[in-house]
């Protein structure tokens, strides 16, 4: 008897990670299923150009009415929260939002999976954890152990999700797993997220565009992965046996100042220190200085790891928004 098609319902699907995800699970001869709010929203077209295969469900994470309804209609045996305000810096202007969307609506699909499922055990549900909970680390690197001590109204809404998911499978025995990704990037990240600002500028300043960028502090020091790597241990995750929270990582850091060196090289600029401009409107009020993960447990247990260098991603990034840059002018 031939296996019965699995069916995965994504939250965020218009983001980086959720459009990644899907291409995945459709290799993978999956039913997919994108949560999107609202009839208008402005990035629908861009899913259903990108991703025709997907079916586009309305819901909305502050809406608990609408998750019931989205899960009672796809009946999905997995289901992945990529979902929330994910820009630190707007966290930090829209602390409530963020805390409705980000951590309420983790619980709120939580308890939607609860009634739904009913205790089946059918669906299994992937929580996007993130290092913004260790913010104000205790060690370095971080591991699924580190105490978390998050420094944004991101980070605590986050953390907030990340306890709800640990209580849900502990109370309930959902099948409910986190994944604790430290900062993945691509050519589909969002152009309010420093690693995609500084490529899509450094391209516009190699065309003439524009001729500086400004940007808070250079000194800041991240985990860069490629998106397109980690979806696969979100996936991975939900295939174990047993739930469990797994920290996906390279375990190298580098700084603003490394991305820079890396985008202006790929360019033909090697000094750039007259195209960069610190600007204090890109200062946080609690900065996050190093984050660096220590993805040991997701090699041994999932046999996961990232794939793809520092180097090569930032040089992915530039490329396609040099070619970006170029279509828009072209026209």
């Amino acid at each position: 008897m031939a296996q019965a098609q699995k069916r995965a319902l994504i939250t965020g699907i218009t983001g980086q990670d959720g459009t990644y995800l899907a291409e995945l699970l459709l290799s993978k001869n999956y039913q997919v299923y994108g949560l999107i709010r609202g009839q208008n929203n402005p990035k629908r077209a861009m899913v259903e150009q990108l991703l025709p295969a997907v079916e586009l469900v309305e819901g909305d994470l502050s809406d608990m009415g609408s998750l019931v309804a989205a899960l009672e209609y796809c009946q999905p045996d997995e289901v992945y929260n990529l979902g929330a305000i994910s820009f630190v810096a707007l966290s930090f202007k829209q602390p409530e939002l963020t805390g409705d969307i980000t951590g309420l609506g983790a619980l709120r699909l939580l308890e939607a999976i609860r009634i739904i499922d009913g205790g089946k055990g059918k669906m299994r549900f992937y929580q996007a954890s993130t290092s913004e909970l260790y913010g104000k680390v205790r060690e370095t690197p971080q591991n699924e152990l580190t105490p978390f001590h998050p420094r944004s109204p991101y980070g605590v809404a986050k953390a907030y999700a990340h306890y709800m998911t640990v209580n849900y499978r502990e109370s309930y025995g959902i099948h409910a797993s986190c994944g604790i990704l430290f900062n993945h990037e691509s050519p589909r990240r969002g152009h309010e997220f420093v690693t995609r600002k500084v490529t899509s500028m450094v391209a516009r300043i190699k065309l003439g565009l524009q001729k500086e960028i400004p940007l808070g502090n250079l000194d800041s020091k991240r985990d860069w992965g490629f998106a397109g790597d980690y979806v696969k241990g979100m996936w991975l995750m939900l295939q174990q046996d047993e739930p469990d929270d797994y920290v996906l990582a390279t375990g190298e850091t580098h700084s603003i100042k490394e991305l820079l060196d890396v985008a202006f090289k790929e360019v033909g600029i090697e000094d750039w220190s007259e195209s960069v401009k610190q600007d204090p409107r890109f200062m946080r009020p609690a900065e996050v200085d190093l984050l660096i993960g220590d993805p040991t447990k997701a090699k041994k247990v999932l046999g996961w790891q990232s794939e793809t260098s520092f180097e090569e991603l930032i040089k992915m990034m530039v490329k396609g928004d040099l070619e970006l840059e170029s279509q828009k002018l072209a026209k």
